[in-house]
């Protein structure tokens, strides 16, 4: 049925074409002959208007023109059409040059004809265009059901507001009517897009959201971040009011900016990060066609590693995760959202060196991206036989699959915590790193890290707490006043792990750019702002005292490393080199990888009889830097 349909609707659109051909062939002869057609001249048309038409019709299908909806005609449309005349004009003169020289014919009537096959064939599309957006607006804005449509205003009179518009005007199912504008560009003020008004400037916007009745409010400007983003929620504040955004550019993967991507104000808008200027084609070059492994590919920045990686077209990717809920959960985002089938599923324990191995043999991976890790540092500080397994012998057992199967490149997703490291989960992921650093005399593998703060949205991020106990109605909960951390957004983070991956030739710690470390309370009085209420007002902050492992201030090096700039300006770089502050008697032995070995074995063997004592001591002995804390093991 729906093939007749389709069928039906084509034949209505070549019947319509070459009604208006016609015409326009009969028009260049009025026009050319002043309406004083001769009988010489009505043969020339008898003879060859069906073939001049034809050839246009056999023209235009080549170009597409019935591939489309005349309802949703736009700037490629017209553009093909152009093509099509154009080709067609060309085509015809040819042949009628090579078969007769023009004798008989008027040159002037076929040029004549191509204007008017112009005007009429794009004219006719653009109208119906034009008559279906004008049904579509006044539905909007005069329908019978105009009273359940929120009155919406749109911050940002630029293309992201321009689409908007334009996709509600195409859908009179969409329940908003966008009743003006407000930009700080004062030469668009008092200026029109699509028939709505830019009202004033965003300063003046308490006022116009009160005259106009406006329900809703709408940030349309994805480059807004920072203080700019800041300033604008404050003043969507003053209104009282709903207000939502669309997100920012490093967040929108494809490219598209839609209304189904309207969501809430959240703090990442605020944190003031400016979207990653990425070497595509370098990255493309790396993993195009590739076969790619991912460790803790459910977690928050194993997942997002994903969704990035699965636009360079990699030949497979594999999803290792040893949490089934979160492995299921990224496995049916790529196949149903990513739409991307080209992946494999395993579920298991980076520390089972048999299915590891099992692993690399079947899947042959070209690179490794390690973000599989134990991370909430309370937890990891009362168990610490967890962090010796997963995130020391699981990376050990990974490292050695990479060397044994000849992956090309190995990446270790690793913490600011590692840094002069004051607790257990810090402790463990320098002793990763010096397991990646312990390798560099391997031939066939490149292998690397690299180490940033806290992320955005991740799993152990203290927002979702935040949010929580703000939805309680508080306290918001805060360890001390003066505690601040490092943060970046998850796509940022991921998209300069996969351009640091680029560089690396073996040996190097990258260290991503994480601007100026933000105080936690600060952090809790904006989110306590953005849920409409007012710190030490309306909600308490708390503050409870340090966690176990925990400090005031992260640091992304240690004295002494030395730090190198990359040409990518949000990545810095340390080489394979002992930090003079740590200068100890086994700084010999720093990389030493049967020293390395023998500490990984022993300290295997204290995680298997669960002393947590045990393993504090021995991993001050691997990392001399590491500040112990006395806080007892939960078993």
């Amino acid at each position: 049925m729906k093939k007749i349909l389709i069928s039906k609707n084509l034949f209505v659109l070549i019947l319509a074409d070459m009604v208006l051909l016609a015409i326009s062939y009969l028009l260049a002869y009025v026009v050319r002959f002043e309406a004083h057609i001769g009988a010489n001249e009505l043969l020339v048309i008898k003879q060859t208007i069906v073939p001049v038409v034809l050839c246009k019709l056999s023209v235009f299908y080549f170009f597409n023109l019935y591939r489309g909806m005349w309802r949703y005609t736009g700037i490629v449309d017209l553009l093909n059409v152009i093509k099509a005349v154009v080709v067609s004009f060309l085509f015809i003169i040819t042949v009628i040059l090579m078969l007769s020289r023009f004798q008989g014919f008027s040159r002037s009537v076929f040029i004549i004809d191509a204007l008017f096959s112009l005007i009429l064939i794009a004219g006719t599309r653009l109208v119906i265009r034009l008559l279906l957006s004008t049904t579509i607006f006044s539905l909007n804005k005069n329908g019978i059901n105009s009273n359940e449509h929120k009155k919406m205003i749109i911050i940002g009179a630029g293309d992201a507001g321009e689409k908007v518009v334009r996709e509600i005007y195409d859908n009179p199912k969409m329940k908003y009517r966008v009743v003006g504008f407000v930009d700080d560009d004062k030469n668009k003020v008092g200026k029109q897009i699509h028939g709505i008004k830019v009202l004033g400037s965003i300063d003046e916007l308490k006022k116009i959201v009160k005259n106009e009745g406006v329900d809703e409010i709408l940030i349309a400007v994805p480059s807004a971040v920072g203080k700019e983003m800041r300033r604008i929620v404050e003043i969507c504040d003053l209104t009282r009011i709903l207000y939502k955004t669309l997100p920012g550019m490093g967040e929108i993967i494809d490219g598209k900016i839609s209304i189904k991507a309207i969501r809430d104000i959240s703090y990442k808008d605020l944190l003031g990060r400016h979207p990653v200027q990425l070497e595509n084609d370098k990255i493309s070059e790396f993993l195009k066609d590739k076969r790619v492994l991912i460790t803790g590919a459910g977690g928050s920045i194993g997942s997002e590693l994903c969704r990035q990686i699965c636009k360079y077209e990699p030949s497979l990717v594999v999803l290792f995760d040893a949490g089934e809920s979160n492995l299921y959960s990224i496995q049916m985002e790529l196949k149903h959202v990513v739409t991307y089938l080209k992946y494999r599923a395993v579920l298991g324990r980076i520390q089972d060196k048999g299915l590891v191995d099992e692993v690399f043999r079947k899947y042959k991976p070209d690179v490794v991206f390690h973000a599989a890790a134990y991370k909430h540092v309370p937890l990891v500080e009362r168990n610490p036989w967890e962090a010796v397994y997963s995130n020391i012998v699981g990376t050990n057992t990974l490292v050695k699959a990479a060397i044994a199967h000849k992956v090309g490149r190995f990446v270790l997703i690793s913490t600011d915590k590692a840094v002069r490291p004051t607790n257990i989960m810090g402790a463990s992921k320098r002793v990763a790193e010096k397991i990646v650093q312990s390798h560099l005399s391997c031939p066939a593998t490149k292998f690397m890290a690299v180490r940033f703060g806290n992320v955005i949205g991740s799993s152990g991020s203290v927002i979702p707490l935040f949010r929580h106990q703000i939805e309680k109605g508080g306290p918001v909960t805060v360890t001390h006043p003066e505690i601040t951390r490092f943060f970046m957004t998850i796509e940022e983070a991921s998209q300069l792990i996969l351009q640091a991956f680029t560089m690396g030739e073996g040996g190097e710690i990258f260290i991503l750019e994480m601007g100026t470390p933000v105080k936690i309370v600060d952090m809790a009085r904006d989110l306590i702002r953005l849920s409409g209420k007012e710190p030490d007002t309306d909600i308490e902050i708390k503050f409870i005292g340090l966690r176990p492992g925990e400090k005031l201030y992260e640091e992304l090096i240690t004295e002494g490393e030395g730090i190198v700039k990359t040409e990518h300006e949000k990545i810095l770089v340390l080489k394979n080199k002992v930090p003079t502050k740590v200068r100890t008697l086994q700084e010999s032995e720093f990389n030493n990888l049967s020293y390395l070995e023998e500490k990984i074995r022993e300290l295997k063997a204290l995680a298997d009889t669960h002393d947590a004592r045990g393993i504090k001591a021995k991993l001050k002995e691997v990392v001399p830097e590491y500040a112990m804390s006395d806080d007892e093991a939960v078993v």
